[in-house]
């Protein structure tokens, strides 16, 4: 197992799988609709890389869609409910697809805007600060199983930025990302990972052989798992292997990909 690194604080943020609201671009608040039988599938190629994780807490959303996300990757037991983690709220504009919402109100940004009869950009960023300075007390890694929009926000709060600035945060369905401390700089917030697809990655044929290593199937000897660390590269394919393995971080259907160490 992957312990924290010198017991800072790193949050392993995961967005649920797809739903047949996520695929039609439906805005889901507080309906509570389950995955679909692919989002459940994009859960469980989640799980090799999660499951090398030694957890501290892990805590999810009380929406059937996060609780499942993380059965799926094998952390079911080990969960907590945590309302925090709900989805925004979206009020009057629950169901709806935001191209629909601007036709009636053009210019509509949510993160600006907010929705009628639901929470306002001050209201969700009360919310997650508040989470936030609860996590905060916390140490070591933390799982937590949340949702699009409000997974957009975390980020932004985490790092002390406006809510307006989660527009720039896209995040995919059944993604991986990680909110965490500069170990130089302890009291400096950082997002050290984001909208990360390990299950559409071309050696997503590479698997993990229990613990924490994983195996290359060019060579079977095992790799020592690590703290991953962000580096800068552009291409999907293996970084020099065996020395670095290459994550996607998405943009809706479209991947761009970014290299992140695994230490022998």
């Amino acid at each position: 197992m992957i312990p924290a690194r010198d017991g800072l604080l790193q949050l392993y943020f995961v967005r649920h799988g797809g739903t047949a609201w996520s695929l039609t671009g439906q805005h889901t608040g507080r309906t509570d609709i389950p995955l679909t039988a692919h989002g459940e599938d994009q859960a469980r190629k989640l799980g090799p890389w999660l499951r090398a994780i030694q957890f501290a807490r892990v805590l999810t959303s009380p929406s059937q869609r996060a609780r499942r996300t993380c059965e799926l990757v094998g952390l079911g037991p080990e969960a907590e409910i945590e309302p925090d983690l709900s989805e925004w709220d979206y009020g009057g504009y629950e169901g709806q697809r935001s191209e629909d919402i601007c036709k009636g109100r053009p210019g509509w940004n949510i993160f600006r805007d907010g929705c009628p009869g639901g929470e306002s950009p001050a209201q969700i960023s009360e919310r997650a600060d508040r989470l936030i300075a609860r996590l905060r007390t916390l140490e070591g890694n933390v799982g937590l199983f949340s949702h699009g929009e409000f997974g957009r926000v975390l980020p932004a709060r985490w790092i002390g930025a406006p809510v307006l600035e989660g527009q720039n945060f896209a995040l995919g369905t059944a993604s991986l990302s990680i909110l965490g401390y500069e170990p130089p700089h302890p009291q400096t917030p950082v997002i050290a990972l984001w909208n990360a697809a390990p299950a559409s990655l071309p050696n997503s044929q590479w698997k993990t052989t229990g613990g924490s290593s994983i195996s290359d199937p060019a060579d079977p000897t095992p790799i020592k798992l690590g703290k991953s660390t962000p580096v800068a590269g552009p291409s999907a394919e293996i970084c020099e292997r065996r020395h670095w393995s290459a994550l996607p971080v998405r943009q809706d259907d479209r991947s761009v990909h970014s290299c992140f160490t695994l230490p022998r």
